[in-house]
C-alpha cells in the first residue's frame, strides 16, 4: 500500500490551504518514529477541525435564511455526520431538512389498533395511545402536492441564489456556496410520528422523517435521523471517543482507496455501532484498526451479514444488497493490507 500517495490525498482534503494551525492539529499524537502507515492511521482517526466544520454549518444556515425569506409553514432540521462529527473532508455535505409543517405522518392505525391490547402495555402507555387517539385529526389537504410545492418553492429559491445548484436529483436539492466552499443537500420532508413515539411518550429523538421523491411524487421512509445522531454520540461517548475514531478511519479509507467503494455512512455507522464496547473501549488506534478488521472479516466470512442491523435498528444493511456486501469485502480487504502493516496480523 502507497502510504505516501495516501498521507498526500489525506492531508491535500484536510488541509487544501496549508494551515500551519491545522498542520499542527493534524501532526499532533505523531511521533517522528512512526511508520507511514501509523501516520495515516491515526490522522484518518482525528475528526475535523472546528474551523471547517463552522464553516459547513454556515453554509447550511446561510442556506436557511435564504429559504425562510420566502417560505412558510415549514422548520428546519440538520441530519447526517456533521451532527456526529464523523464527517471527514473534501467527501461529506451538510443535509438541511426543510419540513413541511402543514400535516404530519402518523402510524394512527397501529396505535388504535394496539390500544385494545391492554394486556401488553403498563396503562400509562394504553393512556398515550388513547390520548393520542382522542387528538387525532386527519389531513384534509393533499399532503403529496403540498410537499411536490415545496420541494419547487425551494428549486425556485436555490436557482436564483446560487451559481451552482443542481435541481434534478430526486430527494435533494444539492448547491455548492462558492464563498465558504461547501455544499449543502435541501432535503424536502415530512414528520412522520410511530406507533413507538406516541408509546414512549413523543421524545423527540423517537420523531421520525419520510422524504419527498419528486421522480415518484411521494414519499420514503421511515427515517429516524435524531435518534441515530443520539445513539451514535451516546455509545462514542461510553467508549470515551473511540466509536467515531472507527467511523472516521473506514471513512477516509474508503475515500482513499485506489477502488471504488459504495458504502456510505449509513453501512459505515452499522458496522462501527454493532461492535461491542468491551471489544474495544481501552483499545488505542492499532487495536482499534485490529477490531475493525476482525469484525468485517468474520461479519462476511461467517455469513452473518444478512442479521446487521442499522444504527436505528429498523433496516437490514447487507440483506439482499450484493453490490454492497461485495463493497463490504472490498474495504475489509484494505482495512487487512493496513494491519498487516501495522504489524496486526503475521
Amino acid at each position: 500500500m502507497d502510504y505516501k500517495q495516501k498521507l498526500n490525498q489525506i492531508d491535500n482534503r484536510y488541509n487544501p490551504d496549508a494551515s500551519k494551525l491545522v498542520e499542527e492539529r493534524m501532526f499532533s499524537g505523531e511521533m517522528s518514529s512512526d511508520s507511514d502507515a501509523i501516520k495515516y492511521v491515526k490522522r484518518a482517526m482525528k475528526s475535523v477541525d472546528d474551523a471547517y466544520t463552522q464553516k459547513t454549518k454556515e453554509a447550511g444556515e446561510t442556506v436557511k435564511e435564504h429559504l425562510k425569506k420566502s417560505l412558510t409553514d415549514v422548520s428546519y432540521q440538520y441530519q447526517g455526520s456533521v451532527m456526529t462529527d464523523t464527517h471527514i473532508k473534501g467527501a461529506s455535505d451538510i443535509d438541511l431538512l426543510v419540513l413541511c409543517e402543514k400535516f404530519y405522518n402518523s402510524d394512527i392505525e397501529k396505535v388504535r389498533q394496539e390500544m385494545s391490547n391492554t394486556w401488553k402495555y403498563p396503562d400509562y402507555q394504553i393512556y398515550r395511545l388513547h390520548q393520542y387517539d382522542r387528538s387525532f385529526y386527519p389531513y384534509q389537504g393533499n399532503s403529496f402536492n403540498d410537499l411536490a410545492t415545496l420541494r419547487k418553492q425551494i428549486e425556485i429559491i436555490m436557482k436564483q441564489t446560487y451559481t451552482i445548484c443542481d435541481v434534478n436529483k430526486a430527494k435533494a436539492v444539492k448547491i455548492t456556496n462558492q464563498n465558504l466552499h461547501r455544499d449543502v443537500d435541501i432535503v424536502t420532508s415530512a414528520w412522520f410520528q410511530s406507533f413507538e413515539y406516541v408509546l414512549e411518550g413523543m421524545p423527540k429523538n423517537k420523531l421520525g422523517i419520510k422524504i419527498y421523491n419528486k421522480e415518484l411524487g411521494k414519499t420514503e421512509g421511515p427515517d429516524y435521523p435524531f435518534l441515530s445522531i443520539q445513539r451514535i454520540n451516546d455509545k462514542n461517548s461510553e467508549s470515551n471517543g473511540r466509536l467515531k475514531r472507527m467511523i472516521r478511519f473506514l471513512k477516509n479509507l474508503r475515500t482513499d482507496s485506489d477502488k471504488k467503494i459504495p458504502l456510505t455512512s449509513f453501512e459505515i455507522n452499522a458496522i462501527c455501532y454493532s461492535i461491542p464496547i468491551q471489544d474495544y473501549y481501552n483499545l488505542d488506534y492499532k487495536g482499534l484498526a485490529y477490531i475493525l478488521w476482525h469484525n468485517m472479516f468474520h461479519l462476511w466470512y461467517d455469513r452473518k451479514q444478512d442479521s446487521l442491523l442499522s444504527v436505528v435498528g429498523d433496516e437490514y444493511v447487507f440483506k439482499d444488497k450484493p453490490e454492497k456486501l461485495e463493497a463490504l469485502k472490498v474495504l475489509e480487504d484494505e482495512v487487512y493490507k493496513i494491519n498487516k502493516d501495522l504489524g496486526n496480523i503475521a
